[in-house]
């Protein structure tokens, strides 16, 4: 087959490189659309802060009869690259049909554009922060993904691994069931840790005193995800949009901070009503019915997932977990929850995973992140 790779230079053809995923999992029951709209923002320069240190391109691939069969992004952060010392280029939004060849073309098209910013290495998918979804998923594909990881068929790794792509890092995922009662004998003796330490947690009255602490949260985010993979310090503009994005989607029995003596935020956990199931129905648009899902599912439904857990180094096995633990543990099993789903972790990041250790949990997902040199 021959294929076509054209850069995408108009806003309408952004839409066709966006739409291009509904249309290919259009008959798949796990996959779950972004909101159209969030998308936009993401990929558009003048929209979305990363691009104060970021440059992208974007590609689709047309077959023989002008069909779309695939599209990639290829992007540059190069505050990470400064970190790491290293001439990386990331691909990102990654989607093809069942044909070798529409991989090797897109990937061809990275590799060109890296070694003409001469870069020595590829890797990906990786988006431009954090907050965007990552990896190719490698099991778990009869699970619905979160709406913050992303679901592809199960060729995509197999492809890739021909192309001569290796690890490099995994992330995984766990579903933990949620118990009638949280055991009292769970965090006891967390509890009188936390107290030795005189640390509280807050109880948040209203989305404006969430506000109150967000930049010490985000500062916090910066100081210990800093080593992350892929992640680069939030900047005011990101930390902004970020703000913006997640705190009128906000349940605040979901969300916990915890203080130290100094009333400094030294841990904060953040859970969401799980939305893959009403982005589903919205299929891709916010309207003109799209938002009543999401509101719904925002109500409450019987899943919730786990989006954010930093706890400052400083504090770590100090009782702090147990007050994240107790705060969100608790309001979910009096909302009658019966699981959670956690969002991507690093699979070395056993303090994250520790959290839930003491319930009963599957490790059900994995995502992929890979790399080539060039």
């Amino acid at each position: 087959m021959k294929i076509t790779i054209k850069e995408i230079t108009s806003k309408n053809n952004l839409k066709k490189f966006i739409k291009f995923p509904i249309k290919l999992y259009n008959k798949n029951n796990f996959y779950v659309p972004p909101l159209i709209s969030v998308e936009l923002e993401t990929l558009s320069k003048d929209k979305n802060p990363a691009f104060d240190f970021c440059e992208a391109k974007y590609w689709l691939a047309y077959n023989e009869s002008n069909t779309i069969v695939g599209r990639i992004a290829g992007i540059i952060n190069h505050k990470y690259n400064k970190k790491v010392g290293k001439q990386l280029v990331r691909f990102g939004w990654l989607d093809f049909i069942e044909d070798i060849d529409v991989l090797k073309a897109l990937i061809e098209t990275v590799v060109k554009f890296a070694n003409e910013k001469g870069a020595d290495g590829i890797h990906g998918p990786l988006g431009f922060s954090e907050f965007d979804a990552s990896g190719i998923l490698i099991e778990g594909f009869d699970e619905i993904p979160t709406a913050y990881g992303k679901y592809n068929y199960p060729y995509y790794a197999q492809m890739i691994e021909q192309l001569g792509f290796e690890k490099e890092v995994d992330w995984v995922e766990f579903r933990v069931t949620v118990p009638d009662k949280i055991p009292v004998r769970y965090s006891r003796i967390e509890r009188s840790i936390a107290e030795k330490h005189k640390l509280q947690s807050v109880k948040l009255q209203s989305k404006k005193e969430v506000l109150k602490y967000a930049d010490q949260i985000f500062q916090l985010l910066n100081k210990e995800y800093e080593s992350i993979h892929g992640f680069s310090e939030l900047t005011p503009n990101q930390i902004d949009a970020l703000k913006k994005q997640f705190i009128p989607l906000l349940r605040l029995k979901f969300v916990s901070v915890v203080l130290n003596a100094e009333n400094k935020v030294v841990g904060f956990g953040l859970c969401l009503p799980s939305l893959s199931k009403a982005l589903q129905q919205s299929k891709g648009n916010l309207f003109p019915f799209g938002f009543l899902h999401i509101q719904k599912a925002l109500r409450g439904n019987g899943t919730i997932d786990s989006l954010l857990i930093a706890i400052h180094s400083d504090y770590r096995n100090k009782g702090v977990n147990a007050l994240i633990f107790n705060d969100i543990g608790n309001a979910i099993v009096s909302e009658g929850i019966r699981y959670i789903e956690t969002t991507r972790e690093l699979e070395h990041n056993l303090s994250a995973q520790n959290l839930w250790d003491k319930l009963e949990n599957r490790q059900h997902k994995r995502a992929r992140c890979y790399f080539k040199k060039i």
